[in-house]
């Protein structure tokens, strides 16, 4: 074992039971479930983080009643077919050191819409309507209650029967439990009404069905900044309280509140947020409480964790994102290799705003996370070919990466003198530095590869038939998109490139004609408006952002607000002149003409740079530039997307050489 991390990497033992690091997974929803049971996906994505070193494994929320089924896949602890999916997991796992707990949990009235497109009826101590998800809540009549509760007995029997190592309850982020410790949303008469009273019942039912040995813990959240939400110093006293009961053997500390749009984006904080944020209030709490002290949110390095833990803030950290960026990070921490950790640069796009979606999650960065049974062992190739990568954006470095990972012989060719694409662009938006984290941890992936690579050097069709590769990878990314604008003679017209390379003045007012709705329109708006600019934002979609993911678009809404941007939904560029931008709205077809503008910033996507793909096309094989080689093109080059897709298909493209 290395020296950097000594309190991350000792031990901790949790009622006899031994973790062998202080680094684990929190439960969070994967979307690999099928019939409300997890199935071979679930088995091997967990397998993949047991294997590269997390101490221990909690699973995602599994419904402990019928009531609790809220429209979004979960496993159905109730029902005993769960029984074989949790010990194929508990297996998989324990033959890596590995504790795997289980966590049981009722939405109450964080309920959506069920598979059959109708409505879930949402429960509640209280009838307090839910603002995130519009629902009006029935009270929970005492019958139901006990029903509840009989289905935390029944559902902890069977992950004892599965064995378990524990069984989590979750009464955190507004969920059932939560509402009932919380004031404001119990407003009951009967014994319930004392809300510590439901959550005691639970946690004494669920030790009656868990074996005596099983680890109980809570999670809670320490703070849930939402209207109506419990605040600080009620959950520190709540905390307390549970804590004397005997009950359980630790807490879990996270931060936010399913309830609200403001609240969740604390569930899975994007990288707006500082790292480690939450650990002052794990600290509250440990401060209160004699029982181990976990902690969750933006703990996305070991040396963050390191601090975390060594200055007595927690006993054990919560790196969940971590794990998806890089399922090995525990194991390169230990063996004092930081810098080959592929640190998560908390964009959401791929891990919560798959889930949000439906989707099975994954990583932008590294999206063999969630495909481990198609990609989760790389095999060396028997026929080692060369192969020459045209583009050094995130598609390339990937594709390169990967290739010579399966020993055939890569070199990277790019046109500018840094590696990265447009990653480099999203990097400068305010607050976004950290995304050009995907840039450092792919060409440190393409170093440790073998990787020879050529920065200043565009691609020729003479180059090629010079160097012969066998395959020729063409990744050379898009450009802004341009058609032509009524009157962009008489305007002053930039696009959204060259407001973000300083290479254009927008002056003092700015309309910003946004396309996808994504992040470039938000970014620019935030960066003009903070450089002083009056800015509209201008969007084709309901909202800015609508291609962002929830937790990230929602948080950068609210600093659009505070900084007074004027965000313009359901509208469509049509022409510019002097002083005016011209829209129209797309659903009623009128006019929309926004005087008093000095630029328009265009972000109307992205057109595929097939220059190369095209040049080699008009050269005949038998010319004397020509070359017979094998082509393929990937990433914007191929169709212009997201860096996900990009990286995606570098990945099948290094696989499948």
């Amino acid at each position: 074992m290395g020296q950097m991390f000594p309190t991350l990497f000792s031990p901790l033992e949790i009622r006899g039971k031994r973790l062998k690091n202080r680094i684990f997974s929190t439960g969070h929803m994967t979307m690999m479930i099928a019939g409300g049971q997890p199935t071979d996906q679930m088995v091997a994505y967990h397998a993949a983080r047991a294997a590269g070193g997390a101490a221990l494994i909690i699973l995602e929320a599994a419904r402990t009643h019928p009531s609790g089924e809220s429209g979004r896949a979960a496993i159905r602890a109730y029902d005993p077919s769960c029984i074989e999916g949790y010990a194929r997991i508990a297996r998989a796992c324990h033959a890596h050191d590995c504790l795997v707990i289980g966590q049981l949990n009722h939405p109450g009235r964080e309920m959506g819409m069920l598979a059959d497109g109708t409505h879930a009826a949402a429960l509640a101590p209280s009838m307090v309507p839910n603002e995130r998800f519009r629902a009006m809540p029935r009270e929970m009549p005492r019958a139901l209650i006990r029903e509840v509760i009989d289905g935390y007995r029944l559902s902890a029997r069977h992950m004892a029967r599965a064995g378990l190592d524990g069984i989590e309850v979750l009464a955190s982020h507004g969920y059932l439990l939560s509402q009932f410790l919380n004031p404001r949303l119990n407003r009951r008469s009967d014994a319930y009404g004392d809300g510590m009273r439901l959550v005691r019942e639970v946690l004494e039912a669920v030790r009656e069905g868990a074996d005596a040995q099983m680890i109980v813990g809570l999670r809670i959240s320490g703070d849930e900044p939402d209207l109506q939400g419990l605040e600080q110093g009620e959950v520190l006293t709540i905390a307390q309280a549970l804590a004397e009961t005997g009950l359980i053997d630790y807490l879990n500390v996270a931060k936010g509140t399913s309830s609200g749009l403001a609240g969740s984006t604390h569930i899975v904080p994007p990288m707006f947020y500082e790292a480690a944020y939450t650990a002052p209030l794990a600290a509250a709490i440990k401060a209160r409480v004699r029982l181990p002290v976990f902690v969750a949110g933006r703990i996305n390095q070991p040396h963050l964790a390191e601090e975390v833990l060594a200055s007595g803030q927690a006993d054990l950290c919560a790196m969940t994102r971590a794990l998806i960026a890089d399922p090995e990070m525990p194991a390169k921490a230990r063996e004092d290799r930081p810098d080959d950790i592929r640190a998560c640069i908390a964009c959401n796009q791929a891990c919560i705003g798959h889930m949000l979606a439906g989707a099975p999650i994954s990583c932008i960065q590294h999206p063999e996370t969630g495909r481990e049974l198609d990609y989760g062992s790389l095999s060396r190739t028997d026929m080692p070919r060369r192969i020459m990568v045209a583009g050094g954006g995130p598609a390339g470095m990937k594709a390169a990466a990967i290739a010579a990972a399966r020993g055939h012989e890569v070199t990277l060719y790019e046109a500018a003198p840094t590696l990265g694409g447009q990653a480099n662009l999203a990097a400068t938006l305010p607050r976004r530095a950290e995304f050009g984290g995907i840039v450092t941890n792919l060409a440190r992936e393409m170093e440790r590869a073998g990787v020879a690579v050529r920065l200043g050097a565009p691609v020729t069709p003479e180059l090629v038939a010079t160097e012969a590769p066998d395959t020729l990878i063409i990744a050379t990314g898009a450009t802004p998109y341009a058609p032509p604008i009524e009157g962009q003679e008489e305007g002053h017209v930039v696009t959204a490139w060259a407001v973000l390379r300083g290479e254009a003045n927008p002056g003092a007012r700015v309309t910003i004609a946004d396309w996808r709705s994504d992040w470039i329109g938000m970014g620019l708006a935030e960066r003009l408006a903070r450089d002083g600019c009056h800015v509209r934002l201008c969007v084709t979609g309901m909202s800015a952002g609508l291609s962002v993911p929830q937790y990230v678009r929602d948080t950068w809404l609210g600093e659009l607000h505070r900084l007074g941007v004027e965000i313009i939904p359901h509208v469509r560029l049509f022409g510019v002149d002097q002083d005016s931008a011209y829209f129209q709205h797309v659903l009623s077809g009128e006019p929309v003409i926004l005087g008093e503008t000095d630029t328009l910033v265009t972000a109307l996507g992205h057109a595929s740079d097939t220059s190369l793909a095209d040049a080699l096309a008009d050269v005949p094989n038998d010319a004397p530039a020509g070359w017979a080689g094998e082509v393929r093109e990937i990433g914007d080059a191929f169709c212009p997307r997201t860096a996900e897709e990009a990286v995606l298909d570098g990945l099948r493209a290094g696989w499948e050489i």
